[in-house]
């Protein structure tokens, strides 16, 4: 069998004011066989290759690419991305089976539905009798271009995004078996009509996992998705929706669907976590027995297409006087280049955050001492899972008892940002994290507790205020 697989997306935020261009976009595979993957979210290929090497398949990997989350992606960078993929398909033809890695939300010039405008092309190449798959971010937008262009779709079903290796495993099982002819994918569709945050380390969301898990063990239901959507994705495809993969049975797979998109709605006032104001997290914290306290600013969150520099919540710990503080990571190259060429012991008055747009506040002045310095800085147990990312050259300071992580590169907290500085976050009393969820994994486990916080940030919960445009009219909370 031959198996052509590659990577492609992005997570786009409509409000956030960072366009994405294609030097933004790093490499997924380590070397020219592509046998070795660098990024989370190209596990597609690394389950590709595994089952090759079980079953003898020939592989091919295509060029692709995935970029932090940001603001809209610009058309030349999809366009250069999508036709780099297409060629090599095209030089790959014929092949049995397409497992493509993607995000589901990406929104570019011109093309509002990004990955079904790919996937288009990619059946277009490969026509009705090879098999179309693809695993994506359950905030991505489950369009019905993506729908008719594939064969078989599977979302991630955990945030944090504790199980892209396992869904990853599962698109290409059920590739490998269509093409085959041992099954006959048929996926339905209900909208859920409604747009939340769903958190499935806690309930109602984990009850509600857990028992999707248990439905795909019926005989005959293949795959369940809860495609979670993105609430700062401005598009037509904006919503949460429930995907079912049947063998061969539609009335069933759509009577599934259907049920579960209504037991979403029925709880949709229960999801959302408690996002309190800054000053409000900080008297939570305090108040707090034991520590750390770990407080997410999720709306300046890096992952979510926030700039990452926002300064809202380190104003409020400065103006309270808090001490015993650990704070990152915080995106300012100019800062972490001047900390840089002062070395470890420094002290100088550095200008940091809040330098991106109005959504990042204004820019604090401060008199740092540097702690310490690297060129080659890693987060730790990204995702709770003990793997290490690259977080390139980074700093850590003290600000008055605040210890602040400042790097080159806007990246969230996928996991642990300080030890690799020398920051003892578990010893503090505070630790506030740029990030909206994926933090929990690394970081809950040693937490007495986690607060959430809100700012006018470019992540903002706020969505009535947001300017959309062309979002689907009927949806809660926007209407009732």
């Amino acid at each position: 069998m031959r198996i052509f697989t590659a990577v492609l997306g992005t997570e786009t935020n409509s409000f956030a004011p960072l366009p994405t261009g294609l030097s933004d976009f790093a490499p997924i595979v380590a070397d020219e066989d592509g046998r070795r993957t660098v990024h989370p979210y190209g596990q597609i290929i690394r389950a590709v290759q595994e089952r090759a090497t079980a079953e003898g398949h020939d592989v091919v990997v295509g060029r692709g690419g995935f970029a932090t989350p940001g603001g809209l992606t610009t058309r030349a960078a999809y366009e250069t991305l999508r036709d780099r993929m297409l060629e090599d398909l095209r030089a790959a033809l014929p092949v049995d089976v397409v497992a493509l890695g993607l995000h589901g939300a990406m929104i570019a010039e011109g093309y509002e539905d990004a990955e079904g405008d790919l996937l288009a092309h990619v059946r277009a190449l490969v026509g009705r009798d090879a098999i179309v798959s693809a695993e994506l971010d359950l905030h991505g937008h489950l369009t019905d271009l993506k729908r008719e262009s594939a064969d078989i779709l599977v979302f991630f079903k955990e945030y944090p995004h504790t199980d892209i290796y396992d869904r990853a495993v599962e698109t290409v099982d059920l590739a490998v078996r269509a093409a085959r002819g041992e099954i006959r994918p048929v996926m339905s569709v209900a909208d859920c009509g409604m747009v939340s945050i769903f958190h499935t380390s806690r309930e109602p969301m984990r009850g509600f996992v857990d028992r999707m898990f248990e439905l795909e063990d019926e005989a005959g239901v293949l795959s369940i998705s809860f495609v979670h959507s993105f609430p700062w994705g401005d598009c037509a495809g904006l919503g949460a929706k429930i995907l079912v993969v049947t063998d061969d049975d539609a009335p069933r797979g759509e009577a599934l669907a259907d049920r579960l998109a209504r037991e979403i709605f029925a709880q949709r006032g229960a999801f959302l976590a408690h996002y309190l104001t800054p000053d409000h997290a900080i008297e939570a914290a305090l108040d707090t027995e034991g520590r750390p306290v770990v407080v997410a600013d999720a709306a300046d969150n890096p992952g979510g297409g926030a700039a990452g520099d926002s300064t809202f919540l380190l104003r409020a710990l400065i103006a309270r006087g808090a001490t015993s503080v650990a704070f990152g990571p915080l995106w300012d190259p100019g800062a972490v280049a001047l900390c840089l060429a002062a070395g470890e012991g420094a002290r100088l008055p550095l200008r940091i955050g809040g330098k991106t747009s109005p959504a990042s506040g204004d820019p604090l002045d401060v008199e740092a001492r540097v702690l310490a310095c690297k060129r080659d800085a890693k987060m730790l147990n990204t995702f709770g899972r003990g793997e290490d990312w690259p977080l390139g050259h980074a700093v850590a300071i003290d600000v008055d008892g605040i210890e602040i992580v400042l790097t080159r590169s806007r990246e969230q907290a996928l996991g642990d940002v300080f030890t690799d500085l020398g920051v003892d976050w578990r010893a503090k009393k505070i630790v506030v994290v740029k990030s909206a969820q994926h933090f929990y994994a690394a970081f809950a486990p040693s937490a007495a507790r986690v607060v959430y916080v809100d700012t006018p940030a470019s992540m903002t919960m706020n969505w009535a205020d947001l300017p959309y445009r062309a979002r689907p009219a009927g949806l809660w909370p926007f209407d009732e």
